[in-house]
């Protein structure tokens, strides 16, 4: 195929710059600040394994600054039962009515941010162990498979486990990686990724690590507060995105 028309790249390249910042500053949220661009320059075919694969990049160019953070006995009951949720969720796509399923993870990530925004002291859960840490990783896994979603069910959970960003990174990126890495295995199986895909690749891979750089920059210059501040807010945004997209 030819190359796209400039005024597309732009706008992709824009939408990888910006994603790949708030992945590097938060490490998570890249699909909904990706989409939100790259949907007006290409089909939704080409742009959910592309954000798979973009994101996945700069998750990667990330690890060595979160590497602290990962804490195998801690993680692996999210990745287990992240990566037997994927293929349920996907499993129960064909049933899925989508905009119910959006506006009411929408309005539950609005009532948290919200309500964890106000709080003087942010409420810790100790209880459950691993179990519940699986069960978590399982629900991130079947909302991946099915809309998408991964991210918030294990970004809130870290937060209410109290653990520092490092932690929280440690848990959030591995897992989102995972589900990534098997929604572009599905879509490469399916069929989807075509030469159009790997011109778009080529264009969006190395704009999301500058952006990614960047973002990883001022992740190293905030503490703990504001890294909670900073995803409350990531929060906030992508249920009133996940709300509008639904209602249109």
């Amino acid at each position: 195929m030819d190359l796209p028309p400039p005024g597309d790249i732009a706008i992709v390249v824009a939408g990888a710059l910006a994603a790949g910042f708030v992945n590097g500053l938060s490490g998570t949220g890249y699909a909904l600040v990706a989409l939100g661009f790259w949907l007006q320059a290409m089909s939704p075919v080409t742009a959910a394994p592309l954000t798979a694969l973009s994101s996945v990049a700069g998750h990667i160019q990330s690890l060595p600054r979160i590497w602290s953070g990962v804490q195998w006995p801690r993680l692996w009951p999210f990745l287990l039962a992240g990566a037997i949720g994927v293929p349920l969720g996907t499993m129960f796509l064909g049933d899925l009515r989508p905009q119910p399923l959006k506006i009411g993870v929408g309005i539950l990530l609005i009532v948290y941010s919200a309500w964890m925004a106000f709080v003087r002291r942010p409420p810790i859960v100790a209880g459950g162990g691993r179990t519940a840490d699986a069960f978590v990783g399982l629900l991130g896994g079947v909302m991946g498979g099915m809309a998408s979603l991964s991210g918030p069910a294990p970004t809130i959970w870290a937060q209410l486990r109290g653990y520092s960003k490092n932690e929280q990174r440690g848990i959030n990126q591995p897992f989102n990686m995972t589900v990534l890495v098997l929604a572009l295995a599905s879509a490469g199986i399916a069929g989807y990724l075509d030469r159009t895909f790997f011109v778009w690749a080529a264009i969006t891979v190395p704009s999301t690590l500058i952006g990614a750089r960047i973002g990883l920059a001022l992740y190293g210059r905030i503490n703990d507060v504001q890294f909670r501040r900073i995803l409350l807010a990531l929060l906030a945004f992508s249920g009133a995105t996940l709300i509008l997209s639904s209602l249109r």
